[in-house]
């Protein structure tokens, strides 16, 4: 079911696939290693496929519309952006990949996120990974990688930290409480990680 919200107007939200994938959401702080665990698991598996709500939006962003200035405006100042625009990118996504899973890292970022994915996608995720890594590591490992994005620097790392933890545990623990939620410790080399994270995909 697409938004009639006047924010998604350009962006395109075909209606549900009759066939369910399954979708796994990636979560945890800035810098914890998600996107690093879902490219591994791509490389591994043909039929996975890796989202990541940052990057869609920044890809919006280069569309230069109207819309994706204001994303711009919200990404540079560590904001969370309205969920009919970042849902409607992962819809248009997710039914062009067809691959058989899904896996979404960086969402739901707050419940208005996850209420939003129900009432568009039709049906909920079937796992949550949450990357559990101290804060002093992931603001290391961020001003480290020198990647030229706008969202890296001291204080809007600190920003972005603080909205994880304000908005997006609330949404950890729903999961929780359904039994949906595996924990992984990334404060560890990656192939030890990558082990944990190949096993729950496979078990899936």
């Amino acid at each position: 079911m697409a938004s009639t919200a006047a924010p998604v107007q350009e962006v395109a939200t075909p209606a549900p696939s009759a066939v369910k994938q399954k979708i796994v959401f990636v979560l945890g702080g800035p810098g914890s290693g998600k996107g690093t665990q879902c490219l591994k698991l791509v490389d591994e598996f043909p039929d996975v496929a890796h989202f990541s709500a940052g990057d869609l939006l920044r890809e919006h962003v280069k569309s230069g519309t109207e819309d994706g200035n204001m994303v711009a405006d919200m990404i540079a100042k560590g904001l969370i952006v309205p969920a009919e625009i970042t849902i409607g990118l992962l819809q248009s996504a997710v039914a062009q990949s067809g691959k058989g899973c899904i896996l979404i890292d960086g969402f739901p970022r707050n419940t208005d996120n996850r209420d939003t994915f129900l009432k568009m996608f039709g049906y909920d995720c079937s796992l949550v990974l949450y990357f559990d890594c101290p804060e002093s590591v992931l603001e290391e490992r961020l001003l480290s990688r020198n990647q030229g994005r706008v969202d890296d620097n001291i204080e809007v790392i600190k920003k972005r930290f603080k909205v994880f933890l304000e908005s997006s545990l609330p949404v950890i623990q729903s999961y929780e409480a359904v039994s949906k939620v595996a924990k992984i410790d990334t404060n560890r080399p990656i192939d030890d990680i990558y082990k944990e994270v190949r096993r729950l995909i496979v078990e899936l």
